[in-house]
């Protein structure tokens, strides 16, 4: 089989299948065969279907009319996803019973013609930024096997930057569709609330996770979300659709955040790096101001109202989804501390305390709208620090700065979740250790579309970091 088939673009891959070029059967043994020789060295790709029962699924498309953009394709669901026939571990649950449904975006990959080869690696219940756990073990960055992938969509981001699923799914509350694809030097979107509908638990209160694609390509970005995107009833909050704008970049505003003034710890060649890139959208012909300071409104009174607004809606969303495993005496055991950080963090919360979160939160989007009045995107690193050592399990410190918490270090990651707006991860170039950075750019309100067309100029702008591959696929 053409080893080159692993190389193309989802579109590049699409259209060949469509027209014929490759067959579905060539293309999964393709795949197949390259993730056996990568796969091992990073685990990035879980619970594996057998190759014979994948060949057998692919031949069933070859006779079968086109499908979809994604006939045929292999794809690996992100492991906290239902995929009807596949287990659901949520990297805690050992032996997890197949599952009897698709969760909601599933169905639409799968209406689309994929073919599901296994799941993406994911940390406990999706907690941290770093993905390991009890029940597949770390999965490994794809540019320094010694390294933290990121999480909690370490798998998926992994997978597509080596080449062993064409795009992937992921899903983001504190920059899981952010700092993966930062780290491993690909595209992320973590789309505006609403785009990419989720069905389960309270349908109106559950605001701060959301699904979204990883790709290679700002194209292929753009096609996974529509494959995603788009009104269910049993997402009552989600979106019909908006106006797709497409605006000139020439003369547009960024407001580039960086470290806030100082606020955030952040290692010092992260900031190099990502400020340094700045210089790509000066060639796009857009213009860049330092902000120190995060706009202050209403409560929320600056960059210091930050971490206050943060941790009381992080505390209720994630407490609450811990506590479903908390509930039940076996899986309570397995819970690593961060869980247990969280279930505890919400048995502590008043009404009082939300309520006055709140206020923060709706003054910073207040201060945003606000923003965006002089600004068209906001910009920042995809976090705060370099891919650290997979054995850790966090970074304790930066610097001379202790981290309190086991996410305090991906405190940059929080805007954009707090007032609920689309934020696009592009590749921002290597640091002196060869590792890849990030940047997160933050658009207005339901402006994913305009998000994505700027990520296809970056990447016109920005070719030498594509074509600095991981070296098991160079």
């Amino acid at each position: 089989m053409d080893p080159a088939i692993v190389r193309w673009s989802a579109a590049e891959l699409s259209a060949a299948i469509r027209s014929r070029e490759v067959g579905c059967v060539e293309v999964m043994t393709a795949y197949l065969d390259h993730m056996e020789r990568v796969n091992p060295q990073v685990n990035a790709i879980v619970s594996m279907r057998p190759r014979a029962e994948l060949l057998a699924e692919a031949a069933e498309r070859d006779r079968t009319p086109y499908q979809g953009w994604m006939h045929g394709f292999p794809h690996a669901v992100k492991d906290l996803a239902d995929v009807a026939g596949l287990p659901t571990s949520h990297g805690l649950i050992r032996s997890a019973p197949a599952a009897t449904a698709d969760a909601l975006f599933v169905e639409r990959i799968r209406a689309a013609g994929a073919i599901f080869i296994g799941k993406t690696n994911t940390p406990q219940l999706g907690l941290g930024s770093h993905t390991y756990n009890d029940v597949f073990g770390t999965t490994r960055n794809a540019y320094d096997l010694s390294r933290s992938a990121g999480g909690s969509s370490g798998g998926a981001a992994v997978a597509v930057a080596l080449r062993m699923v064409p795009v992937a799914d992921g899903s983001d509350f504190m920059g899981s569709l952010r700092n993966p694809p930062g780290w491993n030097n690909v595209y992320g979107l973590r789309p505006s609330f609403g785009r990419v509908p989720s069905a389960g638990g309270d349908p109106f209160a559950a605001q701060g996770a959301v699904q979204g694609p990883i790709a290679r390509t700002a194209s292929d970005l753009e096609l996974l979300l529509r494959t995603m995107a788009g009104y269910d009833d049993r997402a009552p909050l989600s979106l019909h659709g908006d106006q797709e704008r497409r605006p000139s970049l020439r003369g547009a505003r960024i407001a580039w955040f960086g470290d806030l003034g100082g606020y955030l710890p952040m290692e010092p060649e992260v900031l190099e790096v990502t400020t340094a890139a700045l210089d790509r959208f000066t060639a796009l012909g857009m213009i860049v101001d330092t902000v120190d300071d995060l706009p202050s409104a209403g409560a929320f009174t600056g960059n210091e109202s930050l971490w206050p607004a943060w941790i009381t809606l992080r505390r209720q969303l994630a407490g609450q989804a811990v506590k479903v495993f908390h509930d039940v005496p076996a899986w309570r055991a397995l819970l690593k501390p961060e869980a247990r950080y969280e279930y505890e963090g919400l048995a502590g919360l008043s009404a009082v305390d939300i309520a006055e979160g709140a206020a923060l939160r709706g003054g910073l989007y207040e201060g945003f709208r606000r923003l965006f009045r002089r600004y068209d995107f906001a910009v920042l690193p995809t976090a705060q620090v370099w891919p650290f050592d997979a054995a850790r399990h966090w970074p304790g410190r930066i610097g001379d700065t202790v981290m309190p918490t086991y996410h305090r270090w991906m405190e940059v990651a929080t805007i954009a979740t707090l007032i609920n707006a689309p934020v696009v991860a592009v590749p921002a170039g290597f640091g002196s250790a060869g590792l890849p950075i990030g940047l997160q750019i933050i658009g207005r309100n339901h402006d994913d579309y305009a998000l994505i067309a700027l990520a296809a100029a970056w990447e016109r702008q920005t070719v030498d970091w594509q074509r600095t591959l991981p070296l098991l696929v160079r």
